[in-house]
């Protein structure tokens, strides 16, 4: 895994061990491709006076001698760019592999703070910006760097004074480069940062456009969204007006640099230190610099770009993860579904406790509801069943076995959890109910028949090969709710978890989807997190919380005929002891 590292790119250097051969060969093309340049300003060097003379023979024989030159290093580039492009696309490959690996195992604490819309645009589009400096760098910047070695080497042996007054202009080109890419650098970050703003804002706005539309908000979001694109737009053209800056400063250096290359050369052909032919052989090797310098300046350019990128990248390394297992972690074994907690407590931050030392019994194929105000804790505690977060103190145990001894994996998938709102991969029915376990068509029929969903994905025209679209928008909430029981229930847990899972959903659908939980939750033990009370009246046991704390539980007509907190909270929702018998029409009651 890449560690965090002041390196900058220098660190992404492991990920090319594996390719080491490609890239010696696709080097060694380079090596042939670079040292062709002296030859052929030599040829250069050669054509210009024979074509002065008029001497068809002699230039013949330099112009055929440069055509098998030009063959030879062209076949070479093409080697050259083939061999190496694969080594750097991989490295991207694997970078964005390794990074989305991450994402997956980040602490749940860290992953709430970053926007999907941000996240999406540093593994897409930040990734491929490193992805193109690694390459460059390959394929491009090296070989244009040998060139540049190659090339001046030739001029200091053809006339080292000449040579040597060149260079002169070579830190001020330098100098110049270095301080346009440090600018375009901070630049090109503040517009990455302004783009993944604009993709958080496009993500939110997509996901709420019904929303938006149903509150007549539209030219609130309009503003929101000029606003933002506007800031893009700054951003970018700062980035912009720095290279339309950099590129005329720098032509003018090169194109100063050459006419004083002209007239030294002439001062040091009077003097006789350097012949005519000399002279053209090093003025072809001179403008063989422009083209490895531009290619240079664009590229430090861009490296400078894919720095920011990286660094917003490596942001994602330098956030914690879930802890791993412990070492020597045991495997689960057989669950039976006996949950207890011993003195729980636990806090998202030090000093500001969610769950205060909780004590409880869960005895398998027990039904648990568990209820009361937002904030109470019953998102926590099944994340604490998950092992999301550990404990801080006491113990939660399972079959008596202390969740953080074992193995989390194993732990998951003993433990199924169905959320308020289903969230769905795009792909077949077959392929959500699996989830990425293997199993086979049968065992996926059968999940499908115990969530009470078989029967409407026998009605689909493809049965369970149907596609579901982005966000299952071509099913019913009804539908994808039993779809989510039946990917719960297809690994056979023992444990069930049910969060809010019929509230979102109408009555008739909710019928349909409380049959499905019926049969899914038979020889389970199930822990249910409910507002709506109408739904947990069956249950074996109410805890009701508040304030990270159980401050009473019992069935549903102990609890009411104690007349306490839950009561309260039943009545201000209209339940009563009994479900009433008699309805009174509006016709009857009426004056």
């Amino acid at each position: 895994m890449l560690a965090p590292s002041p390196a900058g790119f220098r660190r992404l250097l492991p990920l090319l061990r594996p390719h080491r051969r490609r890239l010696g060969a696709g080097w060694l093309c380079t090596l042939v491709f670079v040292s062709s340049f002296p030859v052929l300003a030599w040829l250069a060097g050669q054509l210009i006076p024979a074509i002065g003379a008029g001497d068809i023979p002699r230039v013949l024989r330099a112009v055929a001698s440069a055509l098998a030159v030009f063959l030879l290093q062209k076949l070479a580039q093409f080697g050259q760019d083939t061999l190496l492009a694969g080594p750097a696309l991989q490295v991207s490959q694997e970078l964005r592999r390794q990074l989305f690996a991450r994402l997956q195992r980040l602490d749940f604490s860290a992953l709430e703070k970053l926007s999907a819309g941000d996240l999406t645009y540093r593994l897409t589009e930040d990734a491929d910006r490193v992805g193109e400096v690694i390459y460059e760098t390959i394929q491009d910047t090296t070989p244009s760097a040998l060139q540049l070695v190659v090339v001046l080497g030739y001029m200091l042996f053809l006339d080292w004074p000449l040579a040597l007054a060149t260079l002169l202009l070579a830190p001020i080109v330098a100098l110049l480069v270095s301080a346009f890419g440090a600018r375009v650098m901070n630049a090109a970050e503040r517009s990455q940062k302004q783009v993944s703003d604009l993709a958080a804002l496009l993500g939110e706005a997509i996901g709420g456009l019904p929303l938006v539309r149903a509150y007549a908000a539209e030219p609130w979001l309009q503003q929101r969204f000029d606003i933002e694109t506007d800031l893009h737009r700054r951003a970018r053209y700062r980035t912009m007006t720095l290279l339309a800056q950099q590129h005329p400063v720098v032509g003018f250096i090169e194109a100063f640099g050459i006419l004083a290359v002209l007239v030294i050369g002439a001062v040091r052909i009077q003097a006789g230190g350097l012949d005519a032919q000399g002279f053209a052989t090093f003025m072809t090797a001179l403008l063989m610099l422009i083209d490895p310098i531009s290619h240079l300046t664009t590229n430090f350019n861009d490296f400078q770009q894919g720095q920011a990128s990286l660094r917003r990248l490596r942001a994602i390394e330098s956030e914690p993860v879930e802890p791993p297992d412990r070492p020597g972690a045991r495997s689960l074994g057989q669950v039976q579904g006996r949950l207890v907690l011993d003195g729980v407590s636990f806090g998202y931050a030090a000093g500001q406790p969610v769950l205060h030392g909780l004590d409880l019994e869960i005895e398998p194929g027990q039904m648990v509801a568990l209820v009361g105000p937002s904030g109470a804790g019953k998102s926590t505690l099944f994340s604490l069943l998950l092992r999301f977060n550990t404990a801080q103190q006491g113990r939660v145990l399972l079959d008596g076995q202390d969740l953080a001894e074992l193995q989390a994996r194993e732990l998951r998938q003993a433990i199924a959890l169905v959320p308020q709102q289903s969230s769905v991969f795009s792909g077949t029915v077959a392929e959500m109910i699996a989830f990425g376990r293997p199993a086979s068509r049968d065992q996926v029929k059968a999940a499908a028949y115990l969530a009470n969903a078989s029967a409407f994905i026998e009605a689909l025209p493809h049965g369970y090969d149907s596609r579901i679209e982005e966000r299952g928008n071509n099913f019913s909430g009804g539908q994808l709710q039993r779809l989510a029981i039946a990917r719960a229930v297809l690994g056979n847990p023992a444990i069930l978890l049910l969060d809010e899972a019929t509230s979102a959903l109408d009555a008739e659908a909710e019928a349909t989807v409380q049959q499905g939980l019926d049969q899914a939750m038979a020889g389970r033990t199930v822990l249910v997190i409910a507002h709506r009370l109408s739904t947990v009246q069956e249950a074996d046991r109410i805890l009701v919380l508040e304030a990270g704390r159980i401050v009473e539980q019992g069935n549903h007509g102990a609890l009411m005929a104690a007349g306490g907190r839950y009561r309260d909270l039943c009545e201000r929702q209209f339940i009563q002891m009994e479900p009433r018998t008699e309805l009174v029409s509006p016709a009857s009651s009426a004056p």
